[in-house]
């Protein structure tokens, strides 16, 4: 019998494994293997501003990983949502030289952008001064002071936020009030749909759209649901690091308004964008790790509630109607802030009491966490995770004692949160043990941009000052 016969061809080499991750790589070579093994001929580098808007630069990939030098206006982070900028004064003030700030890819975030035609990735930067300072002011270092100071007491938070928003109709003229869209049914959207598969069903091709581009992304969805309002749908998040999951929602809103884009309709993130329908919220939840042990810090070893439990409740007591401007950004959001809004607007909290602001979910001790049911989904995701997690790091180290929990309807009482913009930020002004863990700089550059969007806002004649005044007064 002959002998068997050697493979002599020649064997192709393995893919590495991280080249066929969708999200993420750890060096500049595998950034390279990766963009090249999908062939990428442009990559947006993006970073959020204070609204949460995507600002960048976008560019051929080869001169991406040439190692070019990124750099944007710090003007960028100082614009209102209009595209107007503050003025001097009440501690902001304008850098002197108004310089470059340079733009660093994380490259754990690099991604494909499945709605471009041509083959692009998309990565998110972070923002240093020139000589490799961290930006203090801008929203994705916001959030990592906050966890640096979590992180020197050797805790890790850990969050899920839950993210509401509308479809509506195209509406190219902003003087018309939004409408439903109309679903494969042939017919506008209703509402009292919470919770509805018919209502989800109504835009299958639409949600596909979104389940497909947020897979090829690696973007984990955990539940989607319809809402109360009509076309309003909510997509909840899987449990993790807060700078991730902030990235998560940023990519998300992105995500969402694309597929509606591409069924010739619009999704908005609008605190309140519809009258008579409910609003939008980001629900917050959190819980604390201890990085030595793994336990969650909020259940006792026999499974009670702790004191850093009852603390960090006592905290967000005490700080978010301070904070509620991170929380609640514009004009609208305190349209939602409303008893007739089915939105808390107390400073309470209960176990599983969703007219609470802080509802503590049904769970088991490993899983007890805290949910932050006051921000509202127009809220940059980063901020409000800074915000919500400063507050509670306030309680547990001031040791604050937490109100007793509420047990009945919470929303029938007297409003506890700021009623409008100019209160909350004022508010916000004279927390300074908040202010300190957040940032003096970002604190006076928010601020600022808040004043100047409400003096914009001032400027325009809304529908019922035309009918209620034009002939009465």
């Amino acid at each position: 019998m002959p002998p068997a016969k050697k493979d002599v061809r020649p064997k192709r080499a393995r893919t590495p494994a991280y080249v066929k991750n969708l999200r993420g790589v750890k060096t500049w070579k595998e950034a390279t293997n990766w963009l090249e093994w999908r062939g990428i001929e442009d990559i947006e580098c993006i970073t959020p501003d204070q609204a949460g808007i995507a600002r960048g630069k976008m560019m051929p990939s080869k001169k991406f990983t040439s190692n070019t030098s990124l750099a944007l206006p710090s003007a960028v982070f100082m614009a209102t949502i209009s595209g107007g900028y503050p003025e001097n004064g009440n501690g902001f003030h304008y850098p002197e030289d108004d310089g470059d700030l340079k733009l660093l890819p994380d490259l754990s975030t690099l991604t494909v952008v499945p709605w471009e035609e041509d083959p692009t990735a998309a990565v998110i930067c972070d923002l240093v001064h020139q000589d490799g300072r961290s930006v203090e002011f801008t929203p994705r270092n916001v959030l990592k002071r906050v966890l640096a100071a979590y992180d020197k007491r050797g805790l890790k938070p850990v969050v899920a936020p839950e993210i509401e928003f509308y479809l509506v109709r195209k509406n190219p003229d902003p003087d018309y009030p939004l409408t439903p869209p109309v679903g494969r049914s042939g017919r506008a959207i209703g509402g009292g749909a919470g919770y509805s598969i018919a209502g989800v069903n109504e835009f299958d091709e639409l949600i596909d759209d979104i389940y497909h581009f947020s897979e090829s992304q690696g973007l984990e969805i955990d539940t989607l649901i319809h809402e109360e309002g009509a076309g309003q749908l909510e997509i909840n998040l899987r449990h993790g690091d807060p700078v991730e999951l902030a990235d998560q929602v940023f990519m998300f809103k992105r995500t969402i308004r694309e597929a509606a884009l591409k069924h010739d309709t619009y999704a908005t993130f609008m605190a309140k964008p519809i009258q008579g329908q409910p609003g939008s919220a980001m629900h917050i939840h959190q819980s604390i790790i201890d990085k030595k042990t793994g336990r969650n810090i909020f259940s006792n070893e026999d499974g009670s509630e702790s004191d850093a439990f009852f603390h960090f409740i006592g905290g967000m007591q005490r700080h978010v109607p301070n904070a509620l401007v991170m929380l609640a950004p514009y004009v609208n959001s305190y349209r939602r802030l409303t008893q007739a809004a089915s939105a808390p607007v107390n400073n309470k909290w209960g176990y599983d009491n969703r007219t609470t602001a802080f509802r503590v979910p049904r769970s088991d001790p490993a899983a007890r966490r805290v949910e932050n049911r006051i921000p509202s989904s127009d809220a940059n995701p980063y901020l409000a995770l800074a915000a919500s997690l400063a507050c509670g790091l306030l309680g547990m180290l001031d040791k604050t004692e937490a109100e007793p929990a509420v047990v009945t309807a919470a929303n029938e009482d007297q409003i506890d949160l700021p009623r409008g913009l100019l209160e909350a930020v004022d508010l916000f002004e004279t927390d300074n043990r908040l202010t300190e863990v957040l940032g003096q700089s970002f604190a006076a550059t928010f601020t600022a941009i808040k004043r100047a969007e409400f003096e914009t806002f001032m400027e325009v004649i809304s529908p019922w000052e035309r009918e209620y005044l034009l002939l009465n007064v």
